[in-house]
């Protein structure tokens, strides 16, 4: 799986990622980041390869840059034991509100189950997310990776809990509210009306026709990610462990 070899791979470039002058043997260094370079290459060939053979369901793939950086996550993840599911979410907030930007993948099967408008915070933008926070009452939105938790009644109705994975990205999130919920500003309707999609105060929330599917499908510890073109992919360096 390629699972079991991404995290060597980022063991690999975290090793010689240090300053070379205090390594007594350069050649071993040379032959370290020799290795790096292959291993990576050949991740990034396997997950290009997972996303050529994605079943598209009638729906648009994300971008390959985006569902690179979300797999390379999700089986760092799923080999720290982190996430139990072959599902991922995937979010891409680089696009605008007034389009589909979320993405449920079955990894089992290939197959992508959703493709859904969704909303980012109040304060995160108007129609683009520009604007990001871990704080509280900052109704802005999280980006990073999560873990789904479990699925309460809440004033939206059924909503599902998240887990920050990231420290000082989005590890706040579960004391601050932030789940996926339905709500009905997260419609054709009122994009027309309004011009763009309805806000939340920082919860990714979906259409209200779809929650229940959603949320039932990828509650319990399955991976969810939320790119910006913003965001470094440091992910490994935050990890909570």
């Amino acid at each position: 799986m390629i699972y079991k070899i991404y995290p060597l791979l980022v063991f690999l470039l975290l090793s010689f990622g240090k300053d070379s002058k205090n390594t007594p043997d350069l050649k071993k260094a040379t032959a370290v980041r020799t290795i790096a370079k292959v291993e990576k290459a050949t991740v990034d060939a396997k997950i290009e390869s997972v996303y050529n053979a994605l079943d598209p369901n009638n729906f648009k793939l994300p971008e390959l840059r985006t569902f690179t950086e979300a797999l390379k996550g999700f089986y760092l993840l799923k080999e720290k034991g982190v996430i139990k599911k072959n599902i991922l979410t995937l979010i891409d907030f680089s696009m605008s509100s007034n389009t589909k930007r979320l993405w449920v993948i079955d990894l089992s099967t290939n197959t992508v189950l959703f493709n859904s408008l969704v909303a980012h915070g109040r304060n995160t933008g108007e129609e683009f997310a520009t604007a990001f926070s871990n704080l509280n009452s900052s109704f802005k939105s999280s980006l990073g990776f999560y873990a789904t938790g479990e699925i309460y009644q809440g004033k939206h109705g059924a909503s599902l809990r998240l887990d920050g994975l990231e420290n000082g990205v989005n590890d706040n999130a579960r004391e601050r509210g932030v789940v996926m919920h339905g709500a009905d500003y997260v419609s054709e309707s009122f994009i027309r009306d309004h011009k763009r999609l309805g806000r939340s105060q920082g919860c990714p929330a979906v259409p209200v026709e779809l929650t229940n599917e959603i949320i039932q499908l990828i509650k319990d510890k399955s991976c969810l990610y939320i790119y910006h073109p913003s965001r470094n992919f440091t992910m490994e360096e935050r990890l909570i462990s």
